[in-house]
């Protein structure tokens, strides 16, 4: 037989060389498959939705600080210790989340100019608070001047500025998720793998039926390999896309719409707060009240359908809190309108059942337990998600060598009959 290029030698060479060459080349794509997936996914668990919890927690605890120092001069001389407490935790909780936004971002961070305003802001902030203090403590008229100058600061400089860091981690944690679950590349390399069994699997029936045997065992042994090693990818990438999907939608999505929930009823609250300090009777403190009801309510909506039946009980209990809440702030209104300021203080600040404070506190509690109930969510399964691809690029890795192994080592025995 003339051993040219289209001699059965000639033929089981160039079927030598491709084969090897799919199956390495196939074992490099769904190598870079893996390794972009899994670093994606183990970026969500460990770097973007930590950096954007801190964020949230940055917005939330400026948020609480003002309502606690705003409600907490209606007190007096007597402001509760409670609440002094309270606004010293959340102004550490500001701080402690700033170092560790910094630490993670460089000078050239998108967040960066966002981080130095909060920096420098929180200490003037802090200034008037006290100054505002020292001022109540000896009853003096001033203090309420301060607390409104320090919610001036806190509405105009610190809490936009907590906002753009909110906003830029929240980016970068959907872009990393969006790589994490994204299919281009996924179906890219299981398409290629199944061409490459097409291939190998013609290559076999032309081969048993030039040499009159049934098996090749080397490329009996690529084959198994190769079933293994696609089969293992596209479970891995299903289950992981299912899990961090299931972990944003139903986990970290409405945690942040019960963030953003959250943060806007400590606005409606402070401006309770501030309206009973400045005696002004402004009408526009109860209309942005108003405004802010209906975003709440849209938003406990919204996070209540995408949340497991679990957290949604949750999300019900804070609405219905929430709805007392709102109803109490009428009563305020009316009171406010009458310029009954000591009724409406009483009202806003008592710990009585029917008290603003105790509904508030009521709908924070069952709030917070939804929020973190959400957040579980996310952990749990976007940990699962990046365990699914454990091993799995190795594993990749070696199947591939053993595909290629399989094909020299089956192709070479046949080619060595004809030497």
């Amino acid at each position: 037989m003339a051993r040219t290029g289209r001699s059965t030698p000639g033929i089981i060479r160039s079927l030598l060389v491709v084969l090897t060459v799919l199956a390495l080349g196939w074992g490099a794509l769904a190598a870079v498959t893996v390794a972009q997936h899994a670093a994606a996914a183990t970026q969500v668990v460990n770097t973007s939705e930590p950096l954007s919890l801190d964020a949230q927690q940055i917005y939330q605890s400026l948020a609480d600080a003002d309502v606690t120092i705003s409600t907490g001069y209606l007190h007096g001389q007597q402001q509760p210790p409670a609440d002094r407490v309270r606004y010293g935790n959340d102004i550490a909780t500001v701080a402690a989340d700033l170092r560790t936004a910094t630490a993670a971002s460089g000078p050239s961070s998108p967040i960066a100019s966002s981080l130095a305003t909060l920096d420098a802001a929180l200490p003037v902030y802090t200034g008037y608070v006290s100054e505002g203090q020292v001022y109540d403590s000896e009853s003096l008229p001033a203090g309420g001047s301060f607390a409104e100058v320090a919610s001036e600061e806190m509405h105009l400089v610190l809490l936009p500025a907590a906002r753009a860091v909110y906003d830029q981690e929240n980016s970068q944690l959907a872009a990393a998720s969006a790589t994490a679950t994204g299919l281009p590349l996924a179906v890219v390399a299981i398409v290629a793998g199944l061409l490459a069994g097409l291939i190998g699997f013609r290559a076999q029936r032309w081969l048993s039926n030039r040499t009159q045997r049934r098996v090749n065992r080397g490329l009996f042994v690529a084959t198994v390999a190769g079933i293994a090693a696609l089969a293992w990818l596209a479970i891995a990438l299903l289950v992981g896309r299912a899990d961090l999907l299931q972990a944003t939608q139903h986990g970290s999505g409405p945690a942040e719409t019960l963030a953003q929930a959250d943060i806007g009823a400590l606005q409606a609250r402070g401006d309770e707060a501030l309206n009973l300090i400045s005696h002004t009777g402004d009408a526009g403190f109860q209309g942005d009240i108003h405004t802010i009801q209906g975003m709440l309510n849209a938003q406990l909506s919204r996070a209540s359908a995408a949340s497991t039946p679990a957290d949604a009980r949750l999300i019900t209990d804070a609405g219905q809190a929430a709805k007392t809440w709102f109803a109490v702030n009428q009563q305020l209104h009316v009171l406010d309108t009458a310029a009954s300021y000591g009724a409406e203080t009483q009202l806003a600040i008592g710990t009585g059942p029917g008290s603003a404070a105790t509904a508030f506190g009521r709908f924070q509690t069952d709030l917070s337990a939804a929020i973190a109930a959400d957040q579980s969510v996310f952990t749990s399964d976007a940990t699962a998600s990046s365990d699914a691809f454990g091993g799995l690029e190795l594993g990749v890795i070696v199947l591939a060598l053993v595909m290629a192994g399989g094909c020299v080592w089956g192709l070479s025995r046949r080619l060595a009959e004809y030497q």
